[in-house]
């Protein structure tokens, strides 16, 4: 079979893979056993470092396996194959009164992705993360065999596969369980604020009253200030959808847009212009939780060299501190993010071994590759979550220390009892050593 090229969505590397289609559930085991092993499952490519390549042997791309199997519109049970996407369910689920329970700010992503990275959304303190509202789902093993796992089935294999980066097996198959809603839209305010402390009087005043809470905050300012976020769903009757096609970024520029030039005038007109729309609205549900697929193949916009994701979570109790040394590190070193994003996780039991969110501030921040300097400052906020305690997001990571990624997930040894042998990626090979 030939060679595809692949890439992730950080775009920082483009090499060589086997690419095998699955696209019927019965002939999945037999195609697995038939690839040249190790391979790893790639749903949309929408992780942003390396978790979903395997440059040099087998992915098996699961966008084929995309039907619905059944749906209890009474309870809100949904299963379905692991290549939908979450945009299909909320299409299909809104009109009967439900939705995801916990959604990432893309709707481009698989249930398969959603289960493996343990994705969150902006209403930890109340939904948990994905894993959280998963009944059950189905394995397949390089070896052939199938388990179906759930909270109470074979529990341990269930809390190694969410949030286990695709390296227990092939996940095919899954049971959630939707939340009732009274329609799409939500009832939304937005609050500016003029820094760390200020956005975590907000965050905590806001929690008792409002699910959603997410915040922009400007790098490149000094304090940090920001614009803070809160909703929750609306019964708005019957009105109709926004219209709008999403808009495409055409072409890949010679360099990046976001650069020295472009980045401080472009925090600071976004600051104004939506600080002057503060205040209470109501919002549609897309664009409020996915303002980012409205220009798709947004990543182009970092140039030919892409860019690194960088999330991070650390404790509550040293958080704020945390946070104001890392926006004074990104200062300093001259570069910074536009698309930054500054929240809160909720005090939550974590469904999987190895799930990202714990209690505390998370904050997620986009660089251009510009090579070593761009090396050097993530180095640095690695030091800075390292002595808080804190850990990175596997999802989008790129470079992590292997030393940061053990101290940061401390049931590491526990879920490798639960690895594929047959499964590897660059990511694994990286932090694991297989």
């Amino acid at each position: 079979m030939a060679m595809v090229a692949v890439s992730s969505w950080g775009r920082l590397s483009r090499e060589d893979h086997e690419v095998r289609a699955l696209s019927e559930l019965p002939d999945v085991p037999s195609l697995i056993q038939a690839s040249r092993l190790p391979g790893l499952v790639y749903g949309m490519g929408r992780s942003y470092g390396d978790v979903c390549l395997n440059p040099g042997g087998t992915l098996w791309r699961t966008a084929g396996l995309d039907r619905f199997i059944s749906f209890d519109t009474d309870n809100g049970r949904l299963v379905c194959e692991a290549g939908v996407l979450l945009r299909d369910i909320q299409q299909l689920a809104m009109p009967h009164g439900w939705a995801l329970p916990v959604t990432p700010g893309t709707q481009i992503v698989t249930v398969g992705g959603a289960i493996a990275n343990d994705v969150h959304g902006k209403n930890h303190h109340v939904m948990g993360s994905f894993g959280d509202n998963v009944l059950g789902l189905r394995l397949i093993r390089t070896n052939g065999e199938m388990l179906d796992c759930g909270p109470d089935l074979q529990a341990p294999w269930f809390a190694a596969t969410v949030g286990g980066l695709g390296l227990t097996g092939v996940i095919v198959q899954a049971e959630l369980q939707l939340r009732r809603v009274h329609g799409p839209w939500l009832s939304t305010e937005t609050l500016p604020y003029s820094g760390v402390d200020e956005f975590c009087q907000l965050a905590d005043a806001s929690e008792a009253d409002w699910e959603y809470t997410v915040s922009w905050i400007d790098c490149m300012s000094k304090g940090g200030r920001g614009i803070f976020m809160r909703a929750n769903h609306a019964d708005a009757g019957q009105l109709p959808a926004p219209k709008g096609k999403p808009r495409t970024m055409p072409m890949v520029p010679p360099v990046s847009l976001v650069n020295r030039l472009s980045l401080k005038p472009f925090n600071a007109l976004y600051f104004h212009m939506n600080r002057m729309k503060a205040g209470r609205g109501l919002d549609y549900y897309q664009s409020f939780f996915y303002p980012l697929d409205n220009l798709l193949e947004w990543n182009r916009m970092y140039g030919p060299k892409g860019f690194f994701q960088y999330q991070s979570v650390v404790p509550r109790a040293v958080g704020k501190d945390a946070i104001k040394e890392m926006l004074d590190v990104i200062s300093r070193s001259g570069q910074g993010s536009f698309l930054a994003v500054l929240k809160t996780f909720g005090d939550r039991h974590a469904p999987g071994m190895m799930s990202f969110p714990q209690q505390g501030l998370t904050l997620a921040l986009d660089f251009p590759n510009r090579g070593d300097s761009t090396g050097r400052l993530l180095m640095r906020l690695d030091e800075v979550v390292r002595e808080a305690g804190g850990r990175i997001y596997p999802a989008k990571d790129a470079r992590m220390p292997r030393q940061l990624f053990v101290a940061g997930y401390p049931r590491l040894s526990e879920f490798l009892a639960y690895r594929d042998p047959g499964i590897s990626s660059a990511l694994s090979r990286r932090l694991i050593g297989s």
